[in-house]
């Protein structure tokens, strides 16, 4: 709970602890909502007025998820929110109300919430009565020296309470204990215990008796939440500004916290196929000699890769949206020729734009009066890569229409497939703050303000000005955008990746953890600089790395990189400079020598050959809201040691990953969730609910298939462009419970799959100790370029007496302990009996 620390004579109460920013505010006292005086219903509205001016509305969104909104004043201002999903609309649910002697009592078929008539402190339980969420301290208030208040709310926290979430954070999984703050930060470097980082999403789940809620703060002030820190009772959310706005969803699965989340905040479209390849970046590959160098060593090396990336060196003197003619002469003709060769281009574009009247760009950002400016009407200066910038307001729907127009030349003209969006929190050199200054003015979108409510959706708007330019000179192509800034929602726009991390084995660490939380923050579209951006891998840990990042959804190398002469690249003759420390300056596969490049290889061969399940992952993504990666307490949220694993996570429904992320490893321990497992190196099944030891070598990844799913998996190929017609494989599990597996496929790029160009299949499974039973379903009219499946059938507890497909006989052969057989990619049924 908020209470402040006081300056004994300063006159100002400060908040929080010397963790966090400082703000002043008046020396008020607290304030709390009166005595309630009456209440009025409108449909599924509920407005309760006290004595005192203080009112709260709630909305009954869904029969599981409430909105409270607080009002202090007696009327409630325009509403208006960057983070909602525009296409989000309530459900009609039926509410019963009742009057009780100290509460109103609103019901739904799956939640009651009880308003106190003094105070409004509420409780909300389930239908069986069972408390869920109550209030400690419940709503209160204070001026501040900058106009309005700073808003607190308090809540209960019981004994045992987990709360996990908060998008961007670089701590321990569950943030019992914790207390964290959300301001988008420029952090180079950060470690585990820094706070805050690049993105503010102000949502946070909790977990209590098996039973899950989710509550999402939507403030874009700088946010703080305390998880039982302060006091082991409660739990506390606060902004220094705005309004206390909030949303509680209801699971009681964490996954359906979840996927209720997304459907509130939105879920991005698909991505083209290609951008859950490999991808390949640097600070910075240039000139357009080394580019093109890099491309042709990747296929040398027959390293699959689909994305290279063009850090900011490609631009004529940083300024964004422009070329260096002496790098890069002809930029067109060098992306055709890559994409020839299956290779996209990704350019990085900052909001800093530099103050030159010969810049057209700049030119045309006066001319719109694009860029933000101080109270008294001097545009905002900071200095960036370019030198002196000024800076557009993104939150101007005006100024993102002009921004999203400049991106015609660089996707028409140029060819360029993605856009990456950096520097946008935004990020300012050479000032304590890295940021701009808290009077900066914003339009919001008609709802004028200070960058102290604007900076943290400042890079979400970014980047959403730039996917609608991308999108719009790409079309038919889908869109491609990452950011490194953003607020709950903007994962509707763009996918994110975990900043400027080192290249250590505790940042390893951190990646695994911090990519875990981002997917179940919304932000499935996640990823890490593998091998880490700052300072040297060596080769043991950068593949390692790269054993993790292969099932993260954004699967790039980043890294400060090295270039000898700053215009040349590195040849066979600088080998020698191109070291420190022992350590290869570049960070590409081959890098390292053997045996890493052949072991870097592999491994992304098997990230190729694992893109049917991967991309099938992202469409349920997309479809349902259901996070790409899951922690393991998101897996079986009733085993209570789930709770506290770290490093082992879920991709998609059937596949579990425990990278090793120590060095000299020759094994480690994992725990394995409740249900049966096979070790996908060795085939052996595996009873969960239970930590086990295995080995690996450097070459290995510690990954467990659940028993009965179908793992789709594909040939190796360089690039997906490459669209081989051999058949697909499926990889059925044998166990004794049912279990459901889908196959989604589509074209890989394009728009046809929202007009029935797309193609779903979906296996139900049943097995036991005699027999085995898989239908298929299928859903849509794509049409694959395979005719046919190849099932590869492990862990049969029995030989076969009889095998049919569709009530005919069909042939099938032992291969070691796996049974194979090969079917029309149209079955309906396949059915095996034991002898």
């Amino acid at each position: 709970m908020c209470d402040g620390t006081h300056g004994p004579a300063s006159g100002y109460v400060f908040c929080f602890s010397n963790r966090f920013h400082m703000e002043p505010m008046l020396q008020t006292r607290e304030q709390f909502p009166g005595q309630l005086v009456r209440w009025e219903q409108e449909g599924q509205i509920l407005t309760f007025f006290c004595d005192n001016l203080v009112m709260l509305r709630v909305h009954v969104l869904r029969e599981d998820m409430l909105r409270f909104r607080f009002a202090t004043e007696g009327y409630f201002p325009r509403d208006f929110s960057y983070a909602i999903d525009p296409a989000f609309q309530p459900a009609e649910t039926k509410v019963k109300i009742k009057e009780r002697e100290a509460y109103i009592s609103l019901a739904t078929a799956s939640l009651e919430c009880r308003i106190a008539r003094q105070g409004l402190h509420t409780q909300i339980l389930d239908r069986e009565g069972r408390l869920l969420c109550g209030d400690d301290k419940g709503f209160h208030f204070q001026e501040s020296d900058f106009g309005g208040n700073l808003v607190f709310m308090s809540k209960l926290s019981q004994a045992e309470e987990s709360y996990f979430g908060l998008g961007d954070k670089s701590s321990h999984l569950n943030l019992r204990g914790s207390r964290m703050e959300n301001w988008a930060t420029d952090c180079f470097g950060y470690g585990p215990q820094t706070d805050p980082l690049y993105r503010a999403i102000p949502f946070y789940y909790s977990l209590h008796e098996g039973q899950a809620y989710g509550i999402f703060f939507d403030n874009s002030f700088r946010t703080f939440f305390d998880f039982a820190a302060e006091r082991e009772e409660a739990t506390s959310f606060w902004a220094h500004g705005g309004e206390m706005n909030y949303y509680f969803i209801y699971g009681p699965e964490l996954m359906q916290v979840a996927e209720r989340y997304a459907l509130l905040t939105g879920r991005p479209e698909l991505p083209p196929l290609w951008a859950l390849g490999f991808h390949q970046s640097k600070w910075s590959y240039y000139p357009e000699s080394r580019v093109r160098e890099l491309a042709a060593t990747f296929r040398a090396h027959q390293i699959p890769c689909d994305a290279l990336y063009l850090d900011i060196d490609y631009m004529d003197g940083y300024r964004c949206f422009t070329w260096n003619g002496t790098h890069f002469p002809d930029p067109g003709g060098m992306i055709r020729d890559l994409e020839q060769d299956g290779f996209r281009t990704v350019v990085i574009i900052d909001p800093g734009i530099k103050i030159d009247p010969d810049y057209e760009v700049f030119q045309q950002g006066l001319a719109q009066e694009a860029f933000l400016r101080r109270p008294d009407g001097p545009y905002v200066k900071g200095k960036v890569w370019p030198g002196e910038c000024f800076f557009p307001d993104f939150t101007d729907p005006e100024v993102r229409s002009w921004w999203a127009s400049l991106f015609r030349d660089l996707i028409r003209k140029e060819g360029v497939h993605g856009v990456w969006n950096d520097m946008n929190e935004p990020a300012i050199f050479d000032v304590e703050s890295r940021t701009m200054v808290s009077d900066v003015r914003h339009d919001y979108d008609g709802n004028p303000c200070s960058h102290r409510k604007g900076h943290n959706v400042y890079g979400m708007q970014m980047s959403r000005a730039s996917y609608e330019g991308v999108k719009a000179f790409g079309y038919p192509r889908r869109p491609v955008m990452i950011t490194r800034a953003s607020y709950a929602g903007g994962q509707r726009f763009a996918s994110v990746w975990t900043g400027d991390n080192i290249a250590s084995w505790e940042h390893l660490q951190l990646a695994n953890t911090q990519c875990q939380r981002l997917s179940v923050s919304g932000f499935s579209f996640c990823g890490s600089d593998i091998g880490g951006f700052n300072d040297l891998p060596d080769g043991e840990l950068f593949v390692r790395w790269l054993q993790t990042g292969i099932f993260h959804p954004l699967c790039r190398v980043h890294s400060i990189g090295y270039n000898d002469t700053g215009n040349e690249a590195v040849d066979d003759a600088s080998v020698a400079a191109n070291m420190a420390d022992g350590k290869p300056r570049d960070q590409e596969p081959w890098s390292y020598g053997e045996p890493f490049t052949s072991i870097a290889r592999e491994t992304i061969n098997l990230r190729y050959q694992l893109l049917p399940y991967l991309y099938t992952t992202f469409w349920q993504y997309v479809q349902r809201g259901t996070p790409f990666l899951r922690p393991l307490s998101f897996v079986d949220q009733h085993d209570p040691e789930t709770t506290h694993r770290l490093e082992e996570f879920m991709v998609g429904d059937h596949l579990l990953v425990c990278p090793i992320s120590e060095p000299g490893a020759e094994g480690r321990y994992l725990y394995l969730p409740r249900g049966y497992w096979y070790d996908y190196r060795s085939d052996q099944p595996i009873p969960g609910e239970q930590e086990i030891w295995t080995d690996t070598t450097l070459a290995e990844i510690p990954l467990y298939v659940r028993a009965g799913a179908v793992l789709p998996m594909g040939p190796v190929r360089q690039h997906t462009g490459e669209r081989p017609e051999a058949p697909l494989d499926l990889h059925l599990y044998h166990g004794t419970q049912p279990q459901t597996s889908e196959l989604y496929l589509d074209a890989g790029d394009g728009y046809d799959y929202e007009r029935e160009g797309y193609s779903l299949r979906t296996f139900a499974y049943e097995g036991d100790s005699r027999s085995l039973k898989l239908d298929q379903q299928h859903a849509g009219g794509y049409v694959p370029p395979f005719a046919r499946f190849r099932i590869f059938i492990h862990g049969l507890p029995f030989r076969v007496s009889r095998c049919r497909v569709d009530g005919k006989p069909i042939q099938c052969r032992w291969e070691g302990a796996v049974l194979e057989l090969e079917v029309s990619q149209d079955f309906a049924q396949l059915m095996l009996d034991g002898a």
